[in-house]
């Protein structure tokens, strides 16, 4: 009976880790019961609402106590499998309550974004721009008669919660000299699925499942579409890889055919949504050309959702030369509806001048941040150092941008 006592005890020995959460809990018991015979006999309203704090303050830490202590069992009892397989159900079920999130756009802004929100939240919608005719996409759209999977790869690849051998796999692009020179596997990889399938947004689902991705990734369009810009010189361009080429301020852009619609499950996610994220991305040929379409247009200005624009850094030689924040906006608004954001994020933190001096090179330069302007539009301005110069490029930092925009879902 001794020796069964000591070894019950064994549990208290120094160094074990639980008596601070035994003592904890004790603590905040303790609370919840002074706290509730307190409440019952006096007759005070100022006090009855102190002792009330004190019962939930109790309530707090005998949770917070007893949660402690039954992780401290877990970490006891299971293997490390067992252990690493409660945690990723443990943070599944957190992210699962997470906000929800719709995000639009396209590019590798759009990708860089998703890439912070899924530590957030597994409730992200990505709507993409499917306007894409260069590179591996519109090589693959031509010979396939398919809608460009490169920008729905990026994003898919994002939210991917598979392992990094299989995120590589995706992102490989074959080298020069074979057949396939030029194309990712990831194309290949949803072509294939399409084919399949016979149909592009089924392949998007089931290659969805294969990288078990954070939230779902959704075509703005069925339709093949492509984009036309029309220059204030009265010129037209047709081609979204070609648009930038020419080198002229650009009027306005429009699809073509004009009477695209989107899915119904990219309606019911902005219809949902707690909020709306645009950008960061090239205004005119990955923002904009979601917004032509006219049922997302018109959810997205009747959703209540927090409607966020992330201005780009840096402006886009043949796109956005000489642009301020406030053209950004106003292009965005003119090609959509006045309600369409609520804020705009733009960057004040330095760029280092290697990385100035790199891009003046491609006549690229920071966008200025006329706040004030914008106000004067009628939307709020969030001024942040949100850049990311670690790398070789002026990016966001994708951590310090999610956490402004989460931040503003909790403030509601």
């Amino acid at each position: 009976m001794k020796m069964s006592l000591i070894h019950k005890l064994k549990w208290l020995y120094p160094g074990m880790g639980i008596k601070r959460w035994i003592l904890f809990s004790g603590f905040g018991l303790l609370l919840v019961a002074v706290g509730s015979m307190k409440f019952q006999a006096d007759i005070f309203f100022v006090v009855k609402v102190l002792d009330f704090i004190v019962i939930a303050s109790g309530f707090i830490i005998l949770s917070l106590g007893i949660i402690k202590i039954i992780r401290f069992f877990i970490n006891v009892f299971l293997t490390p499998r067992e252990r690493e397989i409660f945690d990723i159900i443990y943070q599944r079920r957190l992210l699962e309550r997470g906000p929800k999130v719709v995000a639009i756009g396209g590019g590798s802004g759009l990708s860089v974004l998703l890439e912070g929100l899924k530590e957030y939240t597994s409730n992200v919608t990505a709507i993409v721009t499917v306007a894409d005719d260069g590179g591996s996409s519109g090589r693959l759209r031509e010979q396939f008669d398919i809608l460009p999977p490169g920008d729905i790869r990026n994003c898919l690849v994002a939210l991917a919660d598979a392992p990094q051998l299989m995120r590589e796999l995706f992102q490989f692009r074959f080298n020069k000299g074979s057949d396939l020179e030029g194309h990712s596997f990831g194309n290949l990889f949803i072509t294939v699925m399409t084919q399949l399938t016979g149909d592009f947004e089924k392949a998007i689902k089931e290659s969805s499942k294969v990288l078990a991705i954070r939230g779902q990734v959704i075509p703005s369009t069925l339709s093949k579409v492509s984009l036309v810009a029309q220059y204030k010189d009265g010129s037209i361009q047709e081609g979204e890889a070609q648009i930038p080429n020419v080198h002229k301020p650009i009027q306005r852009v429009y699809l073509k055919p004009q009477d695209a619609t989107s899915i119904p499950d990219a309606i019911k996610a902005i219809k949902e949504a707690g909020i709306i994220v645009f950008g960061p991305g090239s205004l005119y040929t990955s923002i904009i050309p979601n917004l032509l379409i006219k049922n997302i247009t018109d959810a997205v200005a009747a959703a209540d959702a927090i409607k966020v624009y992330a201005c780009n850094i840096m402006t886009q030689h043949g796109e956005t030369d000489g642009y301020s924040a406030s053209d950004h906006v106003k292009a965005l608004i003119e090609h959509s509806h006045s309600r369409s954001i609520n804020y705009c994020v733009v960057n004040v933190g330095k760029i280092p001048q290697t990385l100035l001096d790199r891009y003046h090179k491609d006549n690229s330069y920071p966008i200025v941040a006329d706040s004030k302007k914008i106000r004067s539009m009628g939307y709020r301005v969030i001024e942040e150092d949100i850049i990311d110069t670690s790398g070789d490029y002026v990016r966001h930092d994708a951590d310090k941008l999610v956490r402004l925009l989460i931040g503003l879902t909790e403030e509601i």
